[in-house]
């Protein structure tokens, strides 16, 4: 992870950057503003518009940290200049999905809806054309939340490996299973 910590993250116009005395970091941008604790540790400099971080010793834990919170900073300053956007695609027979503000309701293969309210930060859209799947676009300027979203949608139909029905990233390549009829 070190080599990753010792690359400078470039600010692009139109983002902020407020670094309080207990190491907390305020990222300001065009979609939003987050936040980031940084270890008391790891030194964090602003200088000629590029975001420096420094590790005070080689040991493997300041190694580690210094690569965790160049990622995470660098994935703040991409979130709040352009956001993050994730794509879900519902595979089956009848699933469908139907985004009302903050509330996305699934049918995928239960003898009930589900319905799962997501957060504030992460704006659903969920959209069905005839002939393809129904497919969940999720956008938010923090990834590792709505990765965590993603997730959560994900894991209430996992994809079978025989039809390959469930819920998956567009484009994920799934590895399917021979039935038994292969066996002879």
């Amino acid at each position: 992870m070190s080599r990753i910590g010792k690359s400078p993250i470039n600010l692009p116009d139109g983002v902020s950057i407020d670094i309080a005395k207990d190491n907390v970091i305020t990222v300001k941008g065009s979609k939003g503003t987050l936040t980031e604790s940084v270890d008391p540790s790891i030194k964090v400099k602003v200088e000629d518009g590029q975001i420096i971080l420094e590790r005070p010793t080689e040991s493997k834990r300041h190694k580690s940290m210094h690569g965790l919170y160049r990622a995470l900073l660098a994935n703040a300053v991409e979130g709040v200049n352009q956001g993050f956007t994730k794509k879900l695609e519902l595979v089956g027979v009848g699933y469908k999905a139907v985004a009302q503000g903050n509330v996305l309701e699934l049918n995928i293969g239960y003898s009930h809806s589900i319905f799962m309210g997501l957060p504030d930060e992460v704006k659903a859209s969920a959209e069905t054309v005839k002939g393809q799947n129904p497919v969940i676009t999720l956008e938010s300027i923090d990834k590792q939340l709505i990765g965590q979203v993603a997730a959560k949608i994900k894991s209430l139909r996992k994809v079978e490996p025989y039809k390959g029905k469930g819920v998956r990233f567009v484009g994920e390549q799934i590895r399917r299973k021979a039935g038994k009829t292969a066996a002879k």
